[in-house]
């Protein structure tokens, strides 16, 4: 895998206009855990950079599965808890090191971030797999909450 990675994915590895080589690797590790929709991708990398820059917790959940192995998509409270590096709810920057081998794709979508406004994503119900996008708290918690009344219309529990 790693013979892969070098030979694929290394030579597409390189800094952007914020971020080190390695940070790259890093947060590019987090956008293929947390993000599958190809579009979502670079906004999301986008409201990453944003949460870096302003000095706020990532709130990744894939990080939190990293720790836990459990598979699930959303952390649980006992979940947020569990004091690690790569408990991004607990601790502000990136974690210390690659959460899973990104894909091509995800190194695309960070060195290639969209610019916006956003800080805050929620998966959209309406369109699974794509996600909601929120300049505020109070708007992303709206978006939060349709997700979470989607999951319990379909006996699904968090």
């Amino acid at each position: 895998m790693l013979n892969n990675f070098q030979k694929k994915a290394l030579p597409s590895l390189k800094t952007n206009d914020k971020l080190s080589m390695y940070q790259v690797l890093i947060l590019s590790s987090i956008i293929e855990k947390e993000v599958s929709e190809l579009k979502d991708r670079k906004l999301v990398a986008g409201i990453f950079i944003n949460r870096l820059e302003k000095g706020m917790k990532l709130q990744s959940d894939a990080t939190v599965n990293f720790i836990t192995q459990s598979g699930r998509a959303q952390s649980t409270l006992d979940d947020l808890k569990i004091e690690s590096p790569y408990n991004t709810y607990m601790h502000t920057g990136l974690p210390p090191g690659p959460i899973s081998m990104p894909s091509i794709a995800a190194i695309d979508a960070v060195l290639n971030y969209t610019k916006h406004s956003y800080y805050y994503f929620a998966a959209d119900a309406d369109r699974l797999g794509y996600h909601k996008f929120a300049k505020t708290l109070t708007q992303h918690n709206v978006n939060a909450r349709d997700y979470q009344r989607y999951l319990s219309s379909q006996g699904i529990r968090n």
